[in-house]
Order: structure tokens, then C-alpha cells, then sequence
């Protein structure tokens, strides 16, 4: 005759029926989450346009309340660009002087100066590939009391276009003016 074994089973309590339908529910959750975690950009990020997926420069006119040497200033020391920008900044305002923006995020260095008129600096947002920069020039004219700020930025990766355009107006051109009423 053959025997039949019985393996005994542990009986579920229910703390142990509670636990197990936790982890399942969690992991539910978990993978939810993970599907629109994938299908959203990063906060900070602008998704890129197909028209413009090309574009490696941007060319801005802005007109701003006070007079060059106001918005020089805020540009270039690091206590006023953190004060506008609410992050931190290490800026030295010499040709050839690097900085640090926005926590680290933008690095570079300034490669010309003329007092209240240009900054020309190579510039680039740390999640570019190393070694890769593109050249930002504030022009600053001055027309009555205030002052138009003629602005290019060139020379950075195709589609990127979008996520800087939305960076330089959310970032520097909506707290600026802000800050320098």
C-alpha cells in the first residue's frame, strides 16, 4: 500500500493574512508609482520641441527697470544672485574667474568683463557631458533709466533648446525683475 503523506501547512493567523495583503497592496502601489515616475519629466526639465530639437542657440531682447550697473551687479555677486535666485552661488567676478549657480547645477567660467556693459562667460549646467560649454553673452544697453538686456546664449547640444528657454525665463529673467524693482 502506498502511504500518502500529509505535509502539514502552516495555518495562515491573521496577523500573517494582514502582512501578506500589505506587501501585495505595496507592491501594487510601488509599481503604479513607477509607471508615472517614467512617463513624467523631471520637474526642473522642459521637454524638447520638435521644431526646435535642432536649435543650439537662443537670442532674447529684454527690456528691465534699473540702470546696467544694477543688473551687472546682480549677475556677477554671488550674495545678489542668490538673493534673486533663492540658491546658492559662488561667483569670482574676474576674467577667467569660474562660478558655481543655482547649488552647483550651472558652472563655468567668466571670460570677459567690461564693467556695466557685457559678461561673456562659458557656461554649462552640470548634467551636460564633460568638457561641453556654450558661451553666454548679457549685453546691456542702456536707454533712459533702464536698460535692455541683449542676450545669446550659443554653442549648446541640439534639443536642449526648450529646457534652457524655459531656464533662462523661470530662473533668471522672472526673479530679476522681481528683485531689481
Amino acid at each position: 500500500m502506498n502511504a500518502i503523506r500529509s505535509q502539514s501547512l502552516p495555518i495562515p493567523t491573521r496577523r500573517r493574512a494582514i502582512t501578506g495583503i500589505a506587501l501585495a497592496l505595496g507592491s501594487v502601489a510601488a509599481s503604479s508609482f513607477a509607471r508615472v515616475q517614467a512617463q513624467q519629466p523631471a520637474m526642473m526639465e522642459k521637454p524638447s520641441n520638435d521644431a526646435h530639437k535642432s536649435l543650439t542657440s537662443i537670442h532674447y531682447e529684454i527690456d528691465f527697470q534699473p540702470i546696467p550697473k544694477r543688473f551687472y551687479d546682480a549677475i556677477l555677486d554671488q550674495k545678489q544672485f542668490a538673493a534673486f535666485s533663492g540658491m546658492p552661488a559662488t561667483i569670482d567676478a574676474t576674467p577667467g574667474g569660474a562660478f558655481t549657480q543655482f547649488g552647483g547645477m550651472i558652472v563655468g567660467r567668466t571670460i570677459e568683463l567690461v564693467p556695466n556693459q557685457r559678461i561673456v562667460q562659458a557656461w554649462r549646467p552640470t548634467h551636460w557631458d564633460s568638457g561641453v560649454y556654450s558661451i553666454v553673452h548679457f549685453e546691456f544697453k542702456p536707454r533712459g533709466g533702464e536698460t535692455t538686456l541683449v542676450f545669446d546664449q550659443t554653442g549648446f547640444p541640439a534639443g536642449e533648446y526648450d529646457h534652457l528657454d524655459f531656464g533662462w525665463h523661470s530662473h533668471y529673467w522672472a526673479p530679476l525683475k522681481k528683485f531689481l524693482v
